[in-house]
């Protein structure tokens, strides 16, 4: 497999430090709030990733965190240096006080509901799901080691700084330089500027105040609680080691979170803590931005999407897959209802016809087009060409029915669609269809002709409420009962 590696700059080859198992770490969420359809877009390309590699004769071990303590509402680093901004809270406790539940209760509901998201669009569940809050012996373990080694620095806040100073290729990731970045910038509007000894250094530590009454432990530094670049380093290098084959995140989280992250591992484990030749990262992916409707996705837009919405309206969660992965993981996404909706229509049909191909006599797969296909997933994801090939591959007539349901079956461990969800269906239902409900057929498919698809999505609703569901295909919609 070959992927992009934002640390290159360059379409780089996987190379494992274990012949045979790749190990990957993703950022995972944090637990104050559901995830929304961006968050799962990224956690997506970790699944694609992971597949690909397990398709290739790989073993993967696969660690994803669950932050539920120590991201501060402005850890972006992409404040504006304005020193009047007010001061930021940790989002585990700013939900806490809005809902009056307690903090780690909030995070046992939300990380629950994002397993559950992670079900619906079939991504495969990590090997381990670390949470911040149960590794706070390993980040003061590995903090020890940084003061030890001159990496970092107990503040006059009695909060624990690292140095950037003392990790030369700090930027190397982002691009950003130390000589660059001004005065004033906030990493973290809570952190105390006047506690540090440059201004770029970032909190591993945090004393904690005496109004913080949750998530707060005992060190040898004091009351605290850690800062969000340490989790990362700490669990990574617990559940992973020192060599970790891929790291994965949003393209938003490649400054300050994983250039900081990468100059706390890397001085952890580099012998000397300065010298930062051990790279413990060998390949770094990021996910571009999506839009929804052209916009960024926001509480203040009104436009935030999440999974539960996508079914609500009807939709199969798997078309939102499909949807994604028609567009490259490297390029900002706008998504849309009419996206989605299309997506679903070619997935429907798909099973569709699966389900006829499946009663054809079997056929031996035709290899050259089997790696043709998986040879997208193995060139940058490039899952694009990987649905068209799909399609082209559908309504080829030098393929027979039997070869190309084995070749569906057989690659549906990469797209992860559910292909054969219909195989054994009635193709010849014999469930009378009410006059009302084809007349309601009829005028959807007149208002889908007009693209007026708020009355489509409308009376697809109500033929659903007479319990029959709409399956588009390329040869029109037809109707089928609900299954109960």
């Amino acid at each position: 497999m070959r992927i992009y590696n934002t640390m290159t700059r360059e379409i780089d080859p996987v190379e494992t430090t274990h012949p045979d198992v790749a190990r990957i770490y993703a950022c995972g969420p944090t637990v104050y709030r559901d995830a929304h359809v961006g968050n799962m877009r990224t956690f997506l390309v970790t699944d694609l990733i992971a597949r690909t590699l397990r398709y290739e004769g790989l073993r993967t071990i696969v660690v994803q965190n669950i932050t539920d303590v120590g991201h501060m509402a402005d850890d972006t680093g992409l404040g504006d240096g304005n020193e009047s901004l007010p001061g930021s809270q940790d989002k585990m406790l700013a939900e806490s006080e809005k809902t009056g539940k307690s903090a780690l209760d909030i995070a046992r509901h939300f990380e629950s509901a994002f397993h559950q998201d992670l079900s619906r669009l079939n991504i495969y569940p990590a090997d381990h799901y670390p949470k911040a809050s149960e590794s706070i012996d390993s980040m003061i373990t590995l903090i020890q080691k940084l003061i030890d080694s001159g990496n970092a620095y107990i503040g006059t806040d009695n909060s624990v700084y690292f140095s950037a100073e003392s990790f030369p290729s700090y930027g190397a990731l982002s691009g950003n330089k130390l000589d660059s970045l001004r005065p004033g910038h906030k990493f973290d509007a809570e952190e105390n500027e006047s506690a540090k000894k440059f201004h770029a250094d970032w909190a591993l530590w945090k004393s904690a105040g005496e109004n913080r009454t949750q998530l707060t432990w005992e060190t040898p530094w004091g009351r605290g609680f850690p800062g969000w670049h340490t989790e990362c380093s700490a669990m990574s290098l617990d559940l992973l080691g020192e060599s970790i084959d891929i790291h994965t995140g949003g393209i938003d989280l490649r400054f300050p979170h994983h250039e900081d992250e990468r100059a706390q591992s890397n001085s952890a484990t580099s012998g000397d803590g300065k010298s930062g030749n051990h790279e413990v990262v060998r390949h770094w992916v990021h996910a571009e931005h999506l839009l929804f409707e052209t916009r960024k996705m926001s509480k203040s837009s009104g436009n935030v999407v999440l999974v539960q919405d996508v079914i609500d309206r009807g939709y199969d969660p798997l078309a939102l897959r499909l949807a994604f992965m028609q567009h490259k993981y490297r390029s900002q996404m706008n998504l849309t209802w009419e996206v989605i909706e299309s997506s679903q229509e070619l997935l429907d049909r798909w099973r569709h016809k699966v389900n006829i191909w499946s009663q054809s006599d079997s056929q031996a797969m035709d290899q050259s087009v089997v790696d043709e296909i998986s040879g997208y997933f193995s060139q940058d994801l490039n899952t694009p060409m990987a649905v068209n090939a799909l399609r082209t591959l559908e309504k080829s007539s030098d393929i027979s029915d039997g070869a190309k349901f084995e070749i569906f079956a057989h690659l549906d461990s990469l797209f992860g669609l559910d292909l054969a969800r219909e195989v054994g269906k009635d193709l010849n239902p014999t469930t009378q269809i009410p006059t009302e409900v084809s007349e309601l057929l009829e005028q959807r498919n007149a208002a889908r002709s007009a693209k007026d698809w708020a009355l489509s999505d409308e009376l697809r609703d109500q033929i659903a409420g007479y319990g029959f569901t709409v399956v588009d295909t390329s040869d029109g919609a037809h109707l089928e009962p609900t299954k109960s």
